[in-house]
């Protein structure tokens, strides 16, 4: 009977499965290829899968489901399906408590903002996005009454990404790393050293940048059979199933890392979706653990991989291969000096390993009063800039360079962003460990073989998918909880090397 109960289960989340899957592949097309006139009815189709898929999941079928299988001695002998079960209530407790009018309402309104956002970013004008981001953050803050919290409203959208998170922990954790960061930064002022920023301000042909990517992505794990690399705005990455993950990148004629480590990012993501239990989709065992798991993946490849200088005695002779004139007077060194070079600058997504968590702070802080209310979306550039300034020093000279440079705002993700400097944690604690269980780690990546690294994280990762929360699966791994350390080690140790 409890099996028959449990099947039951099963189907109403693999139909809602297939509805979430369609609705993946239509936000993967509007931001590749769909033409610019097909986006109201976009807006309308993503608003009725997105119905759907909430009626499926709070529906009172699946609520008597659950209860009947929670009450029940059957789940604690099965301890796959106890995962499963944990993970749909989970996400069914949410699900009840918000509108489908609002469900609508933000998918609909999706479209025509990202649409608005992306126009807004190119001209530099943040009154073309304004009026859709002031709709979006009344939107998210419904959300965020409807779920409930006990502190800050910021929590119950946090807690959407990355479960159990509160801004009570969030922020001092933020702190000592703004703390830490900061002392960093001096010891880079100090030093007389400084990397060759005009290698990249050289010609990088587009059609070779192509091939670069594609041969890094391969070459790391990324499965082209299971997925595909195409050209946005802004990179992302889209799994509808194991079987079919999306990565896409972005190019900059004049600075090659743009578009490497665009693509080295969106693979580590790639990577986590295609190693994820085909056999357990879409069930919370076959799906990533948080989206700070999810950011560890991405962040590993790209930093604590793809900086490293044994990635680059395999990499830089196939750069030189493809970009002979662009670096025919650069050296090894040279390059993977320029690489890890730490500077303040004004793009998240260009910013180096040191300075990057500051961008995410700033993030952070902003989008906790915007959730609040204690800032409005006409006042978002002014504040953004005297924050950046009191943390960089400098001013975004344009809203393209400052407040309009993500997508996430216009999408309604608030509470995304502080998941990318747990990820960088994650990252540095995961890279401790592999490196412990797998001697001569860089060894292999001097020989361009990274498939022992990729099958420790499909181990220890990938296939846990929701089986625990991230803190369980942090202990599981680690031995302790989530610390900044491993990463300001790591910061530490570089700073040392080239500074």
């Amino acid at each position: 009977m409890n099996q028959k109960l449990y099947q039951e289960l099963v189907d109403r989340e693999k139909e809602r499965g297939l509805l979430s899957s369609l609705l993946e592949l239509a936000e993967w097309d509007e931001s590749t290829y769909m033409p610019k006139k097909g986006g109201p009815l976009r807006g309308e189709q993503k608003a009725y899968l997105a119905k759907k898929q909430h009626a499926l999941l709070s529906h009172e079928r699946t609520g008597e489901l659950l209860h009947e299988l929670e009450a029940s001695s059957w789940l604690k002998e099965h301890g796959l399906e106890r995962a499963n079960v944990r993970g749909i209530r989970r996400a069914y407790d949410q699900a009840v408590k918000i509108p489908p009018r609002l469900i609508e309402e933000l998918a609909r309104l999706s479209t025509p903002s990202v649409e608005a956002w992306t126009e807004a970013r190119r001209l530099s004008e943040f009154e073309l996005f304004e009026p859709y981001l002031e709709k979006m953050i009344a939107l998210r803050r419904e959300v965020a009454k409807a779920l409930g919290y006990k502190v800050s409203p910021y929590d119950a959208l946090m807690d959407l990404y990355e479960p159990g998170a509160t801004t009570a922990e969030i922020r001092p954790l933020f702190a000592t790393m703004k703390k830490e960061i900061g002392s960093l930064l001096d010891r880079v002022g100090k030093s007389s050293r400084r990397p060759r920023g005009e290698i990249f301000e050289r010609d990088y042909p587009i059609a070779q940048q192509e091939n670069l990517s594609k041969l890094a992505m391969t070459a790391l794990g990324y499965d082209l059979d299971a997925g595909r690399l195409d050209l946005t705005t802004h990179p992302f990455c889209r799994g509808m199933n194991p079987g079919d993950v999306r990565i896409t990148t972005r190019y900059d004629l004049k600075d090659v890392r743009d578009g490497l480590f665009s693509t080295i990012h969106e693979a580590g993501h790639g990577m986590y979706e295609q190693g994820l239990r085909p056999d357990q989709w879409p069930l919370p065992v076959g799906k990533h653990c948080s989206m700070g798991i999810h950011e560890s993946q991405s962040r590993l490849w790209e930093n604590m991989v793809a900086r490293s200088e044994a990635f680059w005695e395999f990499f830089f002779p196939k750069m030189r291969e493809l970009f002979p004139s662009a670096l025919q007077d650069v050296s090894q060194e040279q390059f993977v000096f320029a690489v890890n070079g730490v500077e303040r600058s004004f793009i998240r997504t260009e910013s180096d390993e040191v300075t990057y968590n500051l961008h995410i702070i700033l993030r952070f802080e902003l989008e906790e009063a915007l959730i609040k209310g204690d800032l409005q979306a006409k006042d978002v550039p002014t504040a953004w800039n005297e924050k950046f300034e009191s943390i960089f020093g400098m001013v975004p000279p344009k809203s393209a360079m400052g407040c309009l440079q993500d997508i996430h705002w216009s999408c309604g993700d608030f509470g995304y962003f502080p998941t990318y400097t747990l990820g960088n944690l994650y990252a540095a604690q995961w890279m401790e460990c592999a490196r412990a269980a797998l001697p001569a780690l860089e060894d292999d990546f001097r020989r361009g073989d990274f498939a022992r690294l990729k099958n420790w994280l499909a181990t220890n990762i990938y296939v846990e998918g929701q089986r625990m929360l991230p803190d369980e699966l942090c202990n599981k791994i680690a031995g302790n909880d989530l610390s900044p350390e491993p990463l300001l080690a790591h910061l530490r140790r570089k700073i040392d090397r080239f500074y």
